[in-house]
């Protein structure tokens, strides 16, 4: 079973075919191609945001992209106590020209008016330990993960 899953990626019929191409595991393959069924037309018109993740032995690392956007400009949240989502409606700001006269020849760094990312996090991810810092154009998103489970004991029991 993966450990996140994107829901913003591709469909099911091409992540088949790129799955079986690369000859993905199938932990790998549900992590980069998750079902269709989570795709939903609410993110029309929205861009998503460069991630990447790290599942490390005690919490998963979320690093995106977002430059030219502060931290006021960016939403994490957690909805239905399993999806994590980031938003922003910040609009990267432009240097105005001091002179008049002055304008801009070209605008390359135009930044999309919305973004959205959600993520499905595995049972073992602590939703109430999250914490989040925006430097340098880098969101990282840090998840705790909850404590596994103690291993089963088995004990051998003499027959009289």
């Amino acid at each position: 079973m993966s450990p996140v899953a994107d829901l913003d990626v591709l469909n099911g019929d091409l992540a088949a075919t790129v799955s079986q191409l690369l000859n993905f595991p199938e932990a790998i393959d549900k992590f980069a191609f998750p079902s269709r069924s989570h795709h939903t037309h609410e993110h029309k018109g929205l861009s998503t945001i460069p991630t990447d993740i790290m599942d490390t032995p005690k919490e998963y690392l979320f690093y995106m992209d977002v430059p030219g956007l502060c931290k006021s400009d960016i939403q994490v949240t957690v909805e239905d106590d399993n999806t994590l989502v980031i938003r922003s409606h910040g609009k990267r700001k432009r240097e105005d020209g001091e002179e008049e006269g002055c304008k801009y020849v070209r605008l390359e760094r135009r930044a999309p008016q919305k973004l959205m990312r959600k993520f499905r996090l595995p049972e073992n991810a602590n939703t109430s330990a999250i914490s989040a810092k925006c430097e340098n154009g880098v969101l990282t998103v840090v998840i705790e993960k909850h404590p596994p489970p103690p291993k089963s004991k088995t004990v051998e029991v003499n027959i009289a």
